[in-house]
């Protein structure tokens, strides 16, 4: 594997077909809401700025209508004389009916003059299409164009064609999820190295346009995974933001509960997330001991596995009926050992979770290989005999590059490996 190193992606927690390998971003290797309801009465946040709530800046500049939540667009519409009412609709058109408008002519049922101010003074678009690729499983993966506007259009109109990437996870059940990135690149000792975060418009596009372009073939997609490309707790303002348009229930009405973060353990974040936001978390554990994670996941480092559980169980105290989803991605030889399954029992004892054992995806430059099916069963099997709630994951999509942890392109400057511990020599390839 190109070296340790990127967000672990995986899982969703409500299919068994849901991304469930992890193991680097195309030759990158993760291993180190404010969830309002939509609340009219909602102050905006006190940082927010003119140009963050669609307000303008004062330039002429057209605003980003997917940047705002309800209470944002709510306040920009009557900003330009029109009522609450026709913010509703918009909404709604944006996000509900089955409309998902990507066009000022989708805005149907609109008043003309309120079309006609949106045309002068707003954008619904953050991104096009680039190309869809089909795994043989079915798996969708899709490469979307970043096209911001200001300064942002600099980080993505490069010649180079800088995509970001989002995984469609058909099931058979009818209850497809949809894998959506976070950032470009990432910073967790990622291969490709951060490039930018994406914006909230990015993010929630992405959900957007996997409805609009697959509802039809697939069925209802009720299932979001932010397991992409990036860490999305380093981007938590765009990503809580995100979260909260995603599970309005006025518009993309996804349920919290099928709404899923996923965190290399970024402790102050992962505990704001949790104070501010009903979606669901997962957490890329992947080791049982500080060695082992330090090399594997060298967040570790600073927040290591003691500080990393011991908030877990502090902060989960707090919350009503919640569960925690631990990824541990099965690496041949590393962390895939008896012993290994006895510690990861004893470091979860107390914290309200569920448990994927995950298959390692193999790819170019990779230092890992997956533990053996039968394995990862009798590893299953001591955890499932302690009590703990736990999953076998199988890779999906990774004939097309759609499995987790085998988004992005990390181009041809990557970062330097990390030095592999002397007594995992043998285990690393």
């Amino acid at each position: 594997m190109a070296l340790p190193l990127v967000r672990w992606s995986f899982s969703s927690l409500s299919s068994p077909l849901s991304l469930s390998s992890s193991s680097s971003t195309a030759r990158r290797f993760l291993l180190s809401r404010r969830l309002f309801s939509r609340n009219p009465s909602r102050p905006l946040r006190p940082s927010a700025t003119r140009r963050e709530i669609g307000l303008g800046d004062g330039s002429g500049s057209k605003v980003l209508l997917k940047e705002m939540e309800y209470p944002e667009l709510e306040k920009w519409v009557q900003s330009h004389g029109f009522r609450s009412g026709q913010a509703m609709m918009l909404w709604k058109c944006l996000y509900g009916n089955n409309t998902w408008a990507h066009t000022h002519d989708e805005l149907l049922g609109l008043k003309k003059e309120f079309r006609q101010m949106l045309s002068e003074h707003a954008t619904l678009k953050a991104l096009s299409v680039k190309d869809i690729l089909t795994a043989s499983d079915g798996t969708r993966k899709v490469g979307f164009y970043c096209s911001s506007c200001g300064r942002l259009q600099i980080l993505f109109n490069l010649e180079d064609g800088s995509v970001i990437e989002t995984v469609v996870i058909p099931c058979s059940r009818g209850r497809t999820t949809v894998c959506v990135s976070s950032q470009l690149g990432c910073a967790m000792n990622c291969q490709m190295g951060l490039k930018k975060h994406l914006t909230t418009a990015e993010i929630v596009e992405q959900a957007v346009f996997a409805r609009r372009l697959f509802s039809s073939e697939f069925g209802a997609i009720c299932n979001v995974v932010f397991m992409g490309m990036g860490e999305p707790l380093h981007n938590i303002e765009n990503v809580i933001k995100a979260a909260a348009i995603m599970v309005d229930e006025q518009g993309l009405h996804f349920s919290p509960r099928k709404v899923t973060v996923s965190t290399s353990g970024l402790v102050p974040q992962l505990k704001r997330f949790l104070r501010e936001s009903n979606c669901a978390l997962a957490v890329s554990l992947n080791a049982t001991t500080d060695e082992v994670r330090n090399w594997i996941m060298p967040i570790n480092r600073k927040y290591n596995l003691s500080l990393l559980l011991e908030t877990l169980r502090e902060e989960l105290r707090l919350k009503n009926k919640y569960k925690v989803l631990f990824e541990y991605v099965m690496l041949a030889g590393v962390n895939d050992s008896i012993d290994d399954a006895k510690r990861l029992i004893e470091l979860v004892r107390g914290i309200p979770c569920k448990i994927n054992l995950i298959s390692f995806n193999p790819h170019d430059g990779s230092h890992f290989r997956p533990t053996p099916e039968e394995k990862m069963i009798e590893f299953r099997n001591i955890l499932a005999e302690a009590g703990v709630v736990v999953f076998l994951r199988l890779s999906r999509g990774d004939d097309q590059m759609a499995a987790c942890g085998q988004l992005g392109d990390p181009g041809g400057v990557l970062l330097p490996l990390l030095r592999v511990p002397e007594r995992f020599q043998a285990a690393a390839l």
